[in-house]
């Protein structure tokens, strides 16, 4: 939720208006090649969110992270879960939420990893798992060995990667915003989260199929809308997929921890060309 103030000063250089919590319009300058002019623009709202967990007489703060308001209820499971600080929603025993913050309430949890857990106090959208404090702690995957998977054509990739880009509301209004889709091994789509956080997005999208007890997603593709970051790739085999599409390009941390693990990691994914990095087997041209 945005909160509303008093309307700025009309000599204020640049006014806003809120549209709805994902979005916020602004009185901006333009300036092209016909000279300078004044327009509406919207953009992506990013707005903090404190994330704690509690189980028992134990209670402790995961830190803040910068989001797109909405689905924070989801964004914060998917996050516990790639964390391997929750396995099953079953698990949760109540979910207590606010404008700004949200309470993960446990009926057991694993001691040893929320001690060993720790992270600086403030996540930005661009980073997710960078607040780690070390890196033998940041490599560490949680989860269950990946399965064989479907077996996937080039056309499945391309339909999926083409429906992607229509079904991206956020996007299409502000042009800010990331997203995450999962996909049948035919390419259709079958539910998209958007977040100005592309790791806010996954775990959107993870804290989603946890919910409705659809993990591990070892049977469903993995689509994202930008670069293949070694975040997205930890989530990504945390929850069991394993085909992971980007449109965007890998980073060698995301390439070796792939190959590691035995994801199929694909980038640069765009009509009729795509560059598979890692377990190819599952990909066919036909």
């Amino acid at each position: 939720m945005v909160l509303n103030g008093p309307p700025p000063s009309m000599n204020t250089q640049t006014q806003c208006r809120t549209m709805a919590s994902t979005e916020k319009q602004f009185d901006v300058s333009k300036l092209g090649g016909h000279g300078a002019s004044r327009i509406d623009d919207v953009v992506a709202v990013e707005l903090p969110l404190s994330i704690r967990i509690t189980s028992g007489d134990v209670s402790k703060s995961m830190g803040i992270t910068m989001r797109t308001p909405g689905r924070d209820r989801e964004l914060a499971l998917g996050f516990l879960y790639s964390e391997g600080l929750i396995s099953e929603f079953s698990e949760v025993s109540e979910i207590k939420t606010s404008t700004d913050s949200i309470e993960i309430i446990c009926r057991s949890i694993d001691h040893e990893i929320l001690n060993d857990y720790n992270r600086i106090s403030t996540i930005t959208s661009s980073c997710g798992i960078c607040g780690k404090d070390s890196i033998s702690n940041m490599l560490h995957t949680h989860g269950p060995k990946l399965k064989n998977g479907p077996q996937i054509s080039m056309n499945s990739i391309e339909t999926s990667v083409n429906d992607l880009r229509k079904r991206q509301p956020l996007f299409n209004s502000t042009g800010g915003s990331h997203a995450s889709a999962v996909a049948t091994k035919n390419g259709d789509i079958v539910h998209l989260e958007e977040d100005v956080g592309r790791h806010n997005a996954l775990d959107k999208l993870v804290g989603h199929l946890l919910s409705n007890k659809q993990l591990p997603a070892d049977e469903l593709m993995l689509i994202v809308s930008g670069r293949a970051s070694f975040e997205l790739v930890h989530k990504a085999i945390r929850a069991g997929f394993t085909v992971l599409i980007a449109v965007g390009a890998p980073s060698s941390l995301a390439v070796e921890m792939a190959r590691e693990h035995g994801l199929t990691l694909v980038g640069f994914a765009k009509k009729e060309s795509l560059t598979i990095y890692s377990s190819p087997s599952r990909v066919s041209i036909s």
